[in-house]
């Protein structure tokens, strides 16, 4: 398995030749950057991914995924037609992006009940959101295919595809295999077991993402650093050599520390204690 970070563990003005720096001093093998953050835009042109090729080669950074926060804003099951053409566009241009840079995956979030950080966003119907989910999900696998980049639906806390069974029987339907899971380990403690998702989800799984949480806590201040919390790293990556998954393995973090050098230094120890 590879060792990733997220752009998300970087403060999002920070430069992205100081976030590969960084990585790259800390020993992690590349970085998931993400459209909307570190200067990563809908208008980011061929040149400016060309600057960005360069300064990851610069620093001997592997860019393997595009992941991308705007999917609760920007939904799929959003009651309004143009929101939803929009979170299509979204999607296709990370797809552009993934392919330019030689990614193979790009994360999304397939549709919301509700945001758990943002009560002001629309509350749809579970079984509406199943349904345009699904709905988005077949029409833009074609175009996934035809660039040779898979999405990984995530699990995240969307109210929606709560279940390792459901999320896997979700991912049947749309039937391609260039749509699959991208797995968060972490998201899925505050109601399950991540050994459970990786065993039901199989070869489904594309990406994966891990982070640390307190199920006693049970709410958004449950999330904590990599090893100060409940996940069981050892049984997950038990899990995840069981079904043959050799992929990344990508901190999804809050940074640790204001300086991103000593931050960056201190998640790649504590993924090493699971991953070595």
């Amino acid at each position: 398995m590879k060792k990733g970070t997220s752009i998300w563990v970087f403060p999002g003005d920070c430069p992205l030749e100081t976030c590969f720096d960084a990585a790259s001093k800390a020993g992690f093998d590349g970085v998931e950057l993400a459209l909307g953050s570190n200067g990563i835009t809908e208008d980011t042109t061929e040149a400016q991914l060309d600057e960005v090729k360069a300064l990851a080669k610069k620093y001997g950074i592997e860019l393997y995924s595009i992941a991308c926060g705007l999917f609760f804003d920007i939904a799929h099951s959003a009651n309004d037609a143009e929101v939803r053409a929009h979170a299509e566009r979204l999607v296709k241009k990370e797809i552009d992006i993934a392919a330019y840079l030689g990614c193979d995956t790009v994360l999304v979030v397939p549709g919301a009940v509700s945001c758990p950080w943002n009560p002001a966003i629309e509350v749809v119907p579970y079984d509406v959101v199943y349904e345009r989910a699904l709905a988005a999900m077949k029409k833009l696998a074609p175009y996934a295919e035809s660039k040779k980049v898979a999405i990984g639906v995530e699990n995240v806390w969307n109210r929606f595809l709560l279940s390792p069974m459901e999320m896997r029987d979700f991912i049947d339907k749309v039937g391609s295999p260039y749509v699959g899971s991208y797995f968060d380990a972490g998201n899925v403690l505050f109601a399950g077991y991540p050994d459970h998702w990786v065993k039901i989800l199989g070869n489904r799984i594309k990406k994966v993402h891990v982070k640390d949480f307190k199920v006693e806590v049970g709410n958004l201040g449950g999330f904590v650093a990599l090893n100060d919390g409940d996940l069981d790293f050892q049984k997950l990556m038990v899990s995840l050599k069981e079904i043959g998954y050799d992929g990344w393995v990508t901190a999804e973090v809050a940074p640790m520390d204001e300086d991103v050098y000593v931050s960056l230094q201190k998640i790649s120890a504590e993924m090493d204690k699971f991953l070595k």
